[in-house]
């Protein structure tokens, strides 16, 4: 892995804290997955996308 360092709001960091507590995640794995997610739904709706164009 590569470590990264991200600028985020407080509130953003409140939020995801808040959703590592629940699951007993550390919040870099939370906010790893969350991006990871985002990552694959974005790559979905680009194909979408790209199919409607066809």
């Amino acid at each position: 892995m590569i470590p990264i360092t991200l600028l985020l709001e407080p509130a953003v960091v409140r939020f995801y804290a808040h959703i590592a507590a629940l699951t007993g995640l550390p919040l870099e794995q939370v906010l790893s997955d969350a991006l990871f997610k985002l990552a694959g739904e974005l790559s979905l709706e680009s194909l979408k996308s790209e199919e409607s164009i066809l």
